[in-house]
């Protein structure tokens, strides 16, 4: 069958598509902060996976393997960096300077170079999660090319899974916990746009969008995001669902034609500015694209799992 033609499509504020809510994740695998507008930069929404835990060997380390790090809330400020984690001290970290040792780091193939943060910040993680790690940075002097399907040549990236910024359908959402039959919330999902006033899945259609009216940003949507065993950990709680939930009902209508569970659209920033909640979205280009192929059967995931998600 060839390939749809593209479209341009005027869906947008008319159609009430509008930024319900906005989230970054300061230290990758840690706890979403709600923000009301952000920054987006080439490497996606400033301050977001810009900090990561490696182990010894200098391999990230993920919530993935250690749920509990979805409880670890990291909070940016002016001064530095403040954590805390149920059962641990709050640790409030300056914002550093003087000499600062660098290291090679690796996420999943890609390796780049990133500074320590600090023995301080080692040693609360390592009591948090009785494994020697370490709390890296990635500075703005070195790049991390992003890799794949929809990215160009000079495209970056954080210490995201794999591309820049991930946008979750709150319609899409709804769905699946009604299939689910239980409250599941867009921050399962790790996404850094939520959206909202559009139909159900009508984002896997969506090739460019702009965020804030005619003078916003614009994002190019590269691709859909694969689904890890990570969504089945409650973020409240850190315990997985004993039933594999929602991967399990997503993976019954949601597989892609590599069959991976497909949820969410990852995202290239094609521009700066600032974004907010509120904000309009409008629908630039469109291309109708074939749907996920529900006849794959299910493999249970569990948090280790290798698909690249959003970590």
């Amino acid at each position: 069958m060839p390939p749809a033609e593209p479209r341009t499509s005027h869906r947008s504020s008319a159609r009430g598509i509008r930024i319900a809510a906005l989230f970054v994740y300061p230290i990758k695998s840690t706890r979403g902060v709600s923000v009301g507008e952000a920054r987006v930069e080439p490497r996606g929404l400033a301050g977001d996976r810009r900090l990561m835990l490696v182990d010894a060997a200098g391999e990230f380390v993920t919530a993935r393997k250690f749920p509990g790090l979805l409880r670890v809330e990291a909070q940016l400020e002016a001064e530095g960096l403040t954590l805390r984690a149920p059962g641990r001290p709050e640790l409030r970290l300056g914002p550093g300077g003087g000499a600062v040792e660098e290291l090679e780091v690796r996420v999943w193939a890609d390796r780049c170079r990133a500074e320590a943060v600090g023995a301080e910040a080692d040693a609360w993680f390592r009591a948090l999660l009785g494994r020697e790690v370490r709390l890296v940075r990635l500075p703005e002097r070195h790049r991390r090319p992003a890799r794949g399907a929809g990215v160009r040549e000079g495209d970056e990236v954080s210490f995201a899974d794999a591309l820049p910024a991930l946008l979750v359908n709150l319609a899409s959402v709804r769905e699946v916990e009604e299939r689910v039959g239980a409250a599941l919330g867009a921050e399962r999902f790790r996404p850094n746009l939520v959206v909202d006033g559009a139909p159900p899945f009508a984002e896997d259609n969506w090739r460019e969008i702009r965020v804030g009216g005619a003078e916003g940003v614009r994002f190019e949507v590269a691709r859909p995001c694969p689904r890890c065993g990570l969504i089945t950990v409650d973020p409240e709680t850190a315990r997985i669902h004993p039933r594999g939930e929602p991967l399990r009902t997503l993976a019954t209508f949601r597989r892609g034609p590599s069959g991976d569970v497909l949820f969410g659209q990852n995202l290239v920033p094609r521009g700066t500015g600032t974004i907010r909640v509120g904000d309009p979205v409008e629908v630039l280009r469109e291309e109708a694209v074939p749907g996920p192929r529900p006849e794959l059967r299910w493999r249970r995931a569990q948090p280790g799992g290798a698909a690249r998600g959003r970590t």
